[in-house]
């Protein structure tokens, strides 16, 4: 029998926890409120699963996997995107304590984000084996860059990723329009250029901290 890998333990775990935590908040509450959650974390877990396929060479061939590498940027701001769902904490037309709302909020967002970044590591790998080494950080950035522009389109704008087939020439009018007029669209920037800060710094520290707990002197973390 095939042992399941310690990534997918650690899913499950996560995926039971916030399970318990909803149907908790449904037999409480009598209301299905937060249960979009479980969309949102189907939809980051989408571009983790496409991540996964750019290393099957079995499965998938050379030139397929560009095609793959496409989805996977179309579907990675989904994998962010829960950390947004934090707003909904200002909706008090509840009994439920906030507190709880608060850790149910929290969890997801932090599953989400490992899938996005699982995913991301991924692809890293998958282009170090394509272009130079010294590139690749830089188009992981970039990367976060483009997930980050797409939680504002889906956050602010409420666009979804597959609106890109149902309303091609609306969602290419919004996207190109920060760009051509920057100074009007400040606030897209801004928006873009914070959670891009807090992405790179999470994505990065979580990448290096193994690592950063080998360091010599570093007795607070024994290894």
């Amino acid at each position: 029998m095939k042992q399941m890998s310690a990534s997918l333990k650690l899913q499950l775990a996560f995926a039971a926890f916030i399970g318990i935590l909803l149907i908790s908040r449904v037999i409480y509450s009598g209301t299905l409120m937060y249960l979009f959650l479980i969309w949102n974390l189907f939809l980051a877990w989408i571009p983790y699963q496409l991540s996964i396929a750019l290393h099957h060479h079995k499965i998938i061939e050379r030139r397929t996997k560009y095609i793959v590498l496409a989805g996977w940027l179309l579907f990675f701001p989904n994998a962010l995107y829960i950390i947004t769902d934090l707003i909904h904490l200002e909706d008090l037309e509840t009994d439920v304590p906030v507190w709880f709302d608060a850790i149910l909020i929290f969890t997801s967002s932090v599953a989400g984000l490992m899938l996005a970044f699982a995913s991301l590591i991924n692809v890293e790998t998958f282009l170090l084996q394509k272009v130079k080494e010294r590139l690749v950080s830089g188009l992981i950035i970039g990367c976060i860059f483009l997930g980050s522009f797409g939680v504002y389109l889906g956050r602010f704008l409420r666009w979804n990723s597959w609106d890109i087939v149902t309303h091609p020439f609306n969602l290419l009018a919004q996207i190109v329009a920060p760009f051509i007029l920057p100074m009007q669209h400040y606030r897209t920037w801004g928006i873009t250029g914070v959670l891009t800060c807090l992405f790179c710094l999470i994505y990065f520290t979580i990448k290096n901290l193994p690592g950063l707990l080998k360091e010599p002197g570093n007795k607070s973390f024994p290894v």
